[in-house]
């Protein structure tokens, strides 16, 4: 059988914790309970997200699954805040000559971000855990946050040399009522992931490949992805291209150009209503 011949599909489930974006949302007295209520849905879509994978030996897309539209529900900042919690655009992962590409819709322009994939030291555990019927070894890595995924995103301490306040100290006390300013991002993450040779591809969801087998969940501490279902050599075969629409940027660029721009909607939402620029991005 020829290599490119096979294929799988496997469903993955994500859930992000929204403690510390609720923890850190700016208080506002004009928000009624109907809106909170709203609010906490719109949120729940941004943070619970379902995706699916089509892989063969050498390349995966790792896409999320079209949902029925709620009534207004991806406009404008919605869409925008939805494609930095992981959502949007084919994510393809070619790992033979180990590059990616993946298309981001970004303040109405459209990024084709290329880069060469991270090279994930894999710390092999010896935990052994069955996921679906199969078995799972456990395996972890530490490996640098992407700034533009607000997923990592973590509450600030003290002793956090990341959550120094940049700038001087009069911006950062206008800064403080703002829905970021209690959030900080690390410069690394801790990742556990576990991956099943029974499947024997060395794919998985999202950023995550490396390890002799199928990764069937991942675990950063805040998002947990996790395989519900797997369909090997499929019926219908998927088209695992990458994609080509949008202006083509490194990653290292298209971060810069995303923590540009939401400081700027800071700033911009700081000078119109002094109670963070969330609620403006979260309503309408």
């Amino acid at each position: 059988m020829h290599a490119q011949e096979f294929q799988g599909m496997a469903i993955y489930e994500s859930k992000t914790s929204m403690a510390d974006f609720k923890a850190n949302r700016p208080n506002n007295r004009d928000i009624t309970p109907e809106m909170e209520k709203m609010m906490e849905e719109r949120m729940k879509t941004m943070f619970e997200k379902t995706f699916v994978l089509n892989f063969d030996k050498s390349a995966s897309i790792y896409k999320e699954q079209e949902k029925l539209e709620t009534p207004g529900g991806q406009q404008g900042g919605m869409r925008m805040m939805s494609s930095m919690m992981g959502g949007g655009g084919t994510y393809y992962k070619n790992v033979k000559d180990k590059s990616y590409t993946v298309d981001k819709e970004f303040m109405g322009k459209e990024f084709l971000v290329k880069d060469s994939l991270n090279n994930l030291k894999w710390k092999m555990e010896g935990e052994i855990r069955v996921i679906g019927g199969y078995n799972c070894f456990k395996a972890t890595a530490v490996l640098p946050a992407s700034t533009s995924d607000f997923r990592n995103l973590r509450p600030k301490k003290d002793d956090d040399e990341g959550a120094k306040p940049e700038g001087n100290n009069a911006d950062n006390k206008e800064k403080k009522t703002d829905f970021l300013s209690g959030l900080s991002m690390p410069k690394e993450v801790v990742v556990t992931a576990w991956y099943t040779p029974e499947i024997p591809v060395n794919q998985g969801p999202d950023k995550y490949w490396g390890l002799p087998g199928l990764i069937l969940e991942i675990n950063d501490g805040k998002t947990v992805v996790l395989c519900s279902k797997v369909v090997l050599n499929p019926k219908t075969k998927a088209d695992i291209k990458a994609p080509s629409n949008g202006k083509t940027i490194s990653q290292k660029d298209y971060d810069e150009v995303v923590v540009k721009k939401m400081k700027e909607m800071q700033e911009m939402n700081q000078g119109r209503n002094g109670n963070g620029g969330m609620r403006m991005r979260m309503g309408n």
